[in-house]
């Protein structure tokens, strides 16, 4: 089990710099979630060289999924992870479900919890910072990522949970604004956590110009090599060659992106299920691909050289 150190969330900080994947969750023909696809699936990521895998992210449908198929699907990656990548287990809902899974994820063996982003209408500041203190001082032997999407989170609401919860050492940052992130990362304590581009490929180069060491990806799911690759090129400041990549996955991007985020589960299962990966079904609110974005789907794989 993890030992609670400074050193080892110092540890967990630098590896949380690099592609954190978030793996689909594959459905059965009965709509059930097919445990040998989904450990087929993290191992395709693993051995494509990925360092850091988030079971039950949002491109995982983390929502869609009751707490008992969240907890097998956590078990599953870290018994297929089996110490050659961190696992990342997202956690969320009301603070005893979040507590509850937290626990689990320390019971199970993985290294760190993401807290999704609370999806109550009605959120204070004290009221943030005390969500994510409850859930985070349940492990205090873990290591702690933050899911932000609320622009209205300001750099010292994190400064205070970081004070109240010592084991919170990252943050992922998906607010569509990468000065808003700058300033946010600043006002928190730069040096203080670990911060994840939380908006995958397209948003990842502005986001490492102003500070960013990680970024988040669904699409890695499909063409791990071009995700590393982005990575490495941004890694080593080298934005010619990140933006050489980016212009390869605009397009890829843009149709999950499309309808408001609609189909960003929807066509990474596509994708995988054109590779013969695993079915392309997908729970509600998602929804299946329609013809056209099907042959799309089947366009940019070729143009990857994938089929």
């Amino acid at each position: 089990m993890p030992v609670t150190t400074a050193s080892s969330f110092d540890e967990l900080k630098r590896r949380l710099s690099g592609v954190v994947a978030i793996p689909v969750t594959p459905f059965d023909a009965d709509g059930a979630v097919d445990p040998e696809t989904y450990a087929k699936l993290v191992d395709r990521l693993i051995t494509g060289g990925v360092d850091v895998v988030t079971p039950n992210g949002n491109t995982g449908e983390f929502y869609a999924l009751d707490e008992g198929e969240a907890r097998h699907c956590l078990e599953v990656t870290v018994k297929t992870a089996a110490g050659r990548a961190t696992v990342v287990a997202g956690v969320g809902h009301d603070v005893a479900t979040a507590i509850r899974a937290a626990r689990h994820a320390h019971e199970t063996g993985a290294e760190l919890i993401m807290i999704h982003q609370p999806v109550h209408p009605y959120v204070s500041a004290d009221g943030w910072v005390e969500y994510h203190r409850a859930i985070a001082a349940s492990v205090p032997e873990l290591g702690v990522v933050l899911y932000v999407r609320d622009p209205a989170i300001e750099g010292e609401r994190l400064a205070r949970l970081g004070d109240a919860a010592p084991n919170v050492i990252g943050v992922k940052y998906a607010v569509p604004d990468p000065v808003r992130f700058a300033s946010v990362a600043r006002d928190a304590g730069f040096e203080r956590f670990a911060w994840i581009a939380g908006l995958a490929e397209l948003s990842a180069p502005g986001y490492f110009a102003v500070g960013a060491t990680g970024f988040t990806s669904g699409l890695v799911n499909v063409a791990p090599s071009i995700s590393l690759e982005m990575f490495r090129s941004l890694r080593d400041g080298d934005f010619r060659g990140a933006m050489a990549c980016w212009e390869r996955v605009r397009p890829f991007e843009e149709l999950r992106a499309a309808d408001g985020n609609a189909n960003n589960v929807s066509v990474v299962k596509e994708a995988l299920a054109q590779l013969g990966s695993c079915r392309a079904d997908v729970r509600p609110p998602s929804r299946p691909l329609t013809g056209a974005e099907r042959d799309r789907v089947g366009v940019l794989l070729e143009k990857w050289g994938l089929r």
